[in-house]
């Protein structure tokens, strides 16, 4: 009885110190988990409220070097225009050694560059002298300068980008103003410097647009708007480190993914604010590093513990070292994998690089051809107006030439116009919109298609109502769309022998003007107003002008529709909202 006794015992004294093992565990990890959850708090608060305090000493240095540097150049124009040298130059108009004495001044003075202007706005002496002879009459620094007795401070954004800061002053002789001069300031250099740091930094003026900021594609936004701009694997970034870090902060924004402390600061000039973006990384690793510490006292701790409670070590070390093994074949295969997804990633980059080149192309390719296409009947038109005014000229009838070339400078600045609608294509919706008389426009597309309509004899019928009808849009893009159809309209004429254009203007709830022709009738409808369907000879068109006509009335707010008429030809109607007493007032 006492054999079997024994181990019956053994077996109940086991159990006891089973049991104890597992509360001292239990109260082990409850101790390390608040332990370390107060430590996270508290190193939290205080490595957080460090790194802002940092921020916001570096947003002071920031603002004093800006606004020490805009004080130093202020007081320029002030002195130079006051320079008898210079003021010599303009009343005599002898700046053989203007330009030189700028360029001894500018080093001194440590700013980007020194224009002198004359009265007119023309660039007289410079630092640049390839800026020689430029005209600025419409820029704002010479307009205000001339229009002011004190400095004048402006800031104009640069079509490459960037904004240009200027102080300008006008030069007085005897109390005339006789020029201007022009102090560039180079606030870029500030960027230059802000680049080289972590934090992101930004500058926004009294209407909170971004003038100055260390990520480029910011400048002329809204921060609101320039901080939405996130890659798109943002968003997952983001969910995945709130997740995974213990120090997550109620980020102020995120940028590029990553949570950051927003600190403003204003500046003493104009309205001017200072932002800084500072992320979080210092406070992660700093505390991380504590509690890292904490983890591992507590690991060692629990190892000891388990260590000397434990009498199966061996064992367990044993299986420790096969699941050991397991996990480094599992590592080697799992690097193997990662390899490979790189290398697939590396492939997918450079296909998506090509791939960016293509539509890059193709948009050149694009915009090009509609270029030619724009151009083509302004030119074709100047080319006739030249032609008969030289035979008005050889005739000695040169008030009816003079009346050839006034409508040659219009076709010009058409011309200007068409060129500078296709460079701002990125920026459509920004243009000003204005009540137009459809009945204006018409009149003005039909003088622009006077000499073709002359040229082929085509009978042209109107039917138009007695009141005025007006829309809401852009006179010139409207403009633009009649001379694509009364074009397409004389094209399709070619071949009849008494060819007929009927163009009828009516208003009800829309404003609807037709252009019928009794040529030959459209034969494919469906591709008829896709970029570059055309049924002209090479040459003789690209196929643009139905496309782009569409694209406009369709911003405008209305519908270029085409069908074949009843009696053949073919019938294109464009369809506009109709500007009331009601919509204008709302407008």
């Amino acid at each position: 009885m006492s054999d079997n006794a024994e181990p019956q015992g053994r077996f109940r004294r086991s159990n006891p110190l089973s049991w104890r093992v597992r509360l001292a565990l239990a109260i082990l990890l409850g101790v390390a988990i608040a332990t370390i959850w107060v430590t996270h708090l508290l190193l939290t608060d205080r490595f957080t409220e460090t790194t802002r305090n940092r921020a916001e000493l570096r947003l002071a240095l920031y603002s004093g070097n800006l606004v020490s540097e805009l004080r130093r150049n202020a007081i320029v124009p002030q002195l130079l225009a006051r320079d008898p040298a210079l003021i010599g130059a303009l009343n005599g108009a002898d700046y053989s050694q203007s330009s030189q004495r700028l360029i001894s001044y500018v080093d001194e003075i440590g700013a980007a560059s020194l224009m002198l202007l004359d009265a007119e706005g023309r660039t007289v002496a410079a630092t640049d002298r390839n800026r020689l002879g430029e005209r600025h009459a419409d820029a704002a620094y010479f307009t205000e300068a001339m229009r002011s007795a004190s400095t004048v401070f402006t800031s104009i954004p640069r079509e490459a980008g960037g904004y240009q800061f200027t102080y300008s002053r006008r030069v007085e002789s005897q109390a005339s103003p006789v020029g201007v001069i022009v102090v560039e300031v180079d606030l870029a250099k500030f960027e230059r410097a802000w680049a080289g740091i972590s934090d992101a930094v930004m500058v926004t003026d009294s209407d909170d647009v971004i003038i100055l900021a260390t990520e480029p594609r910011w400048r002329g936004l809204k921060p609101e708007v320039a901080l939405e701009r996130q890659p798109p694997t943002g968003a997952i970034e983001r969910a995945i480190q709130a997740t995974a870090d213990w120090t997550a902060q109620d980020a102020d924004a995120y940028l590029r993914g990553e949570a950051v402390m927003r600190i403003n600061g204003r500046i003493p000039f104009r309205g001017w604010t200072l932002t800084t973006f500072t992320t979080y990384a210092s406070v992660r690793e700093r505390v991380n590093a504590v509690l890292a510490l904490e983890i591992m006292g507590f690991a060692l701790l629990a190892a000891l513990a388990f260590y000397a409670l434990s009498r199966r070590t061996a064992l367990r070390m044993a299986l420790f070292q096969r699941e050991s093994d397991e996990l480094r074949k599992l590592n080697a295969r799992l690097s193997r994998e990662i390899a490979e997804r790189e290398r697939v990633q590396k492939n997918l980059a450079v296909a998506e690089q090509s791939l960016a080149q293509s539509s890059k192309l193709a948009a050149l390719g694009e915009m090009s051809a509609a270029v030619s296409h724009e151009l083509n009947q302004p030119l074709a038109a100047m080319k006739t107006y030249l032609a008969g005014a030289r035979l008005l000229l050889n005739r000695n009838r040169p008030d009816e030439a003079l009346s050839a070339f006034h409508r040659i400078d219009d076709l010009i600045e058409r011309m200007g116009a068409i060129t500078r609608q296709l460079k701002s294509y990125a920026r459509k919706g920004q243009q000003d919109l204005t009540p137009v008389d459809m009945a204006d426009a018409l009149a003005s597309s039909l003088s622009m298609m006077e000499p073709q309509l002359k040229a082929r004899r085509v009978k042209i019928s109107k039917i138009l109502p007695d009141a005025p009808v007006r829309v809401l849009g852009d006179r010139m893009r409207i403009e633009q769309v009649l001379v694509n159809l009364l074009r397409n309209a004389l094209d399709a004429t070619k071949s009849v022998a008494e060819p007929q254009i009927e163009i009828l203007l009516a208003a009800g709830e829309t404003a609807t003007l037709s252009v019928r022709d009794n040529g030959h009738g459209i034969e494919e409808m469906e591709a008829l107003f896709e970029p570059f369907y055309t049924t002209k000879a090479p040459g003789d068109g690209v196929g643009l002008g139905l496309a782009i006509s569409s694209g406009i009335v369709n911003e405008l707010g209305g519908r270029l529709t085409a069908r074949n008429g009843e009696n053949g030809g073919a019938v294109f109607e464009m369809q506009l909202p109709v500007l009331n007493q009601q919509s204008q007032a709302a407008e």
